[in-house]
């Protein structure tokens, strides 16, 4: 006989109610702080203690980019699993694990949209998704979304958000560095703006090709920018590299950053940023400031005209009283 199962009816697990979710606190990575989730939502998963920037969901990322609504592009189907690959599971296994989590097709999504009344082409990458690492579907995503941009003679923008190129494809995945650089080229031959944002991390060959090409490099503050991680770098050539090393902030010091900010400042700066670039400042001019300006070009000939005629007369007169 168990007096505690058969006298004192257990009841903890009714204390547990299964609607809780297992993400409902976060460690922040830069101070350890534990942070509520519904908290950090409502600042853009940035720690409140110490600043650090968590990773933002992809559909989060877009919604703080555009004005309001926006409208995803289809993108095309490249062939699944061209090399039949498999490592501790099939390839084509995990792109369904992970569609299922991410509820995306692959790590990449292209929108259109207004930023600041601006409309614009968007591609942004997820690391949720294997990573954010590239193949064949993120280079067709890149591809598609220059031509939208082309068409339409928007400005393109680049979310990069990647750990590099996807092993399960092989040199496939490699290709797509070529086709996303000569993508973004074709932008930039047609006299509109690229502009590349850089979040944590941005790495690999997303970093190698198109992500360090924009005619403008936007990064958030302390994320990570390179091609090999630190601990590589180290590795190969056994030296310790300088503090804050491959962070946006050393990146800016050492020109391949143009401008760092917080992801509260990012769509204020973007918006600033393209008003420049489409010359919007000049085409918002108040209609009447410019037909102020434009008599006032027209009245001075004809006052020149007028003191000329007015020295004539005065000549006559004096000619005629001598």
């Amino acid at each position: 006989m168990n007096w505690l199962s058969d006298f004192v009816r257990p009841k903890i697990k009714k204390t547990t109610p299964k609607e809780i979710a297992d993400d409902l606190w976060l460690k922040c990575p830069g101070c350890g702080e534990l942070l509520f989730t519904k908290e950090l939502k409502k600042t853009w998963y940035v720690c409140p203690k110490c600043g650090h920037h968590l990773r933002l969901y992809l559909d989060k990322r877009l919604k703080l980019l555009f004005d309001g609504a926006y409208s995803e592009i289809k993108l095309p189907e490249p062939r699944e699993d061209p090399l039949k690959f498999k490592d501790s599971k099939r390839y084509v296994d995990r792109l369904k694990n992970y569609r299922k989590a991410t509820g995306n097709q692959d790590a990449v999504k292209v929108a259109e949209g207004a930023i600041g009344g601006i409309k614009c082409v968007v591609a942004a990458l997820d690391f949720a998704f294997m990573g954010g690492s590239m193949g064949m579907a993120v280079g067709e995503g890149i591809v598609r979304a220059a031509e939208e941009a082309v068409k339409h003679k928007m400005p393109l923008i680049t979310v990069a958000n990647s750990g590099g190129a996807r092993m399960q494809e092989g040199i496939l995945s490699l290709m797509q560095m070529a086709r996303t650089t000569s993508a973004v080229n074709m932008v930039k031959e047609n006299g509109l703006p690229f502009i590349s944002i850089m979040t944590d991390p941005t790495t690999g060959g997303v970093s190698a090709s198109f992500a360090m090409l924009g005619d403008i490099h936007i990064a958030e503050k302390g994320c990570l920018i390179g091609f090999a991680g630190p601990r590589v770098i180290e590795q190969t050539i056994r030296e310790k590299l300088p503090e804050g090393f491959q962070r946006a902030e050393y990146l800016r010091e050492h020109g391949m950053v143009d401008v760092v900010v917080t992801r509260a400042e990012m769509k204020p700066t973007l918006v600033k940023i393209l008003s420049l670039l489409t010359c919007r400042d000049k085409e918002e001019q108040r209609p009447s400031e410019q037909t102020k300006l434009a008599p006032a070009k027209n009245e001075a000939p004809k006052k020149e005209a007028a003191a000329k005629t007015a020295k004539k007369e005065q000549g006559r007169e004096k000619s005629s009283r001598a």
